[in-house]
């Protein structure tokens, strides 16, 4: 393990800032969010809904058919591809060719949220490296992360461009050992081991970690986050920075830091534990100005 993490605090953020936006939404970025069956298709709207709170310029979904008309009206500023199904109304293996052309143009690709089948998303991740563009991030949360531990080929072909946000125990998964949420120096250990094995940045609840040892901890966030969609929303913030043309730990750590500080904002005005998922997504422009957006970038 290679030195202690760097605590993120207002001041690192401002020191460390986005790029600027412009003022066209090709300027801005175009994030693809794929994943979304018949029976998590929300977990597609929260994610892409918290790329264009975090500021990217185009969004598109790519979804099962049977979810696509309900999804496009739900989040009209959103494209949307049908991807074909599984008779279970999963995506199908295969199905993110229907998505290619939007994928190559994407500045940044979040492939899992809201799939539910293990053995279809890893037919889906392995077609991923043929279809990105030359610079196209990827982020790469829920079921797409259960698909890692043995898709070696498929890891060595996006490392460079890889982002991870897996919580506890999906670090757990990708480790093969059980991670301790609550314990700091688990946390710590998990993030950077992650990061290394698997040559991406990783954001783990409260640690973001890139591979060789750098890392970062985020003290702000409570108990309330750990609410259904919270994940979606974190993984969405991150792929609309990178988008936006953030690098990829950059665009980890503010992401996580948005998403605690977002969490700290409902806790105060509706109470610690039952503020929902789309709000903290809400919250994520305000912070953005309280953080300094819109300073020339340099590094820390």
């Amino acid at each position: 393990m290679s030195g202690d993490a760097t605590r993120v605090t207002p001041e690192l953020l401002r020191n460390w800032p986005l790029p600027e936006g412009g003022d066209s939404k090709y300027s801005r970025g175009q994030v693809v969010v794929a994943g979304g069956a018949l029976r998590s298709a929300g977990a597609v709207m929260l994610a892409g809904t918290a790329a264009l709170r975090a500021g990217a310029g185009r969004l598109t979904l790519a979804v099962g058919a049977s979810v696509a008309t309900a999804v496009g009206t739900a989040v009209p500023e959103s494209g949307i591809v049908p991807l074909p199904e599984t008779r279970n109304g999963s995506v199908a293996g295969g199905a993110l060719s229907a998505a290619a052309d939007d994928i190559r143009s994407a500045d940044a690709l979040l492939f899992g949220p809201g799939l539910d089948d293990l053995r279809t998303t890893r037919a889906q991740l392995d077609e991923l490296p043929g279809m990105l563009g030359e610079r196209t991030a990827v982020v790469l949360d829920a079921f797409a992360l259960g698909c890692l531990p043995d898709a070696d080929e498929t890891i060595e072909a996006l490392r460079g461009r890889l982002v991870l946000t897996p919580n506890p125990a999906e670090a757990g998964i990708l480790l093969g050992t059980e991670v301790d949420g609550t314990g700091a120096e688990d946390l710590d250990r998990a993030a950077r081991e992650i990061a290394d094995r698997f040559g991406a940045v990783v954001s783990c609840q409260n640690r973001v970690a890139e591979p060789g040892g750098r890392a970062w901890r985020i003290t702000a966030g409570g108990p309330g986050l750990g609410t259904s969609g919270s994940g979606d929303v974190l993984a969405g913030a991150v792929a609309g920075l990178a988008a936006r043309g953030a690098d990829l730990a950059r665009a980890a750590v503010w992401g996580t830091a948005l998403h605690a500080a977002a969490g700290d904002r409902l806790a105060a005005r509706i109470g610690p534990l039952g503020y929902l998922a789309h709000e903290l997504a809400d919250e994520l422009p305000g912070l953005l100005v309280r953080f300094g957006e819109g300073r020339p970038a340099r590094e820390p």
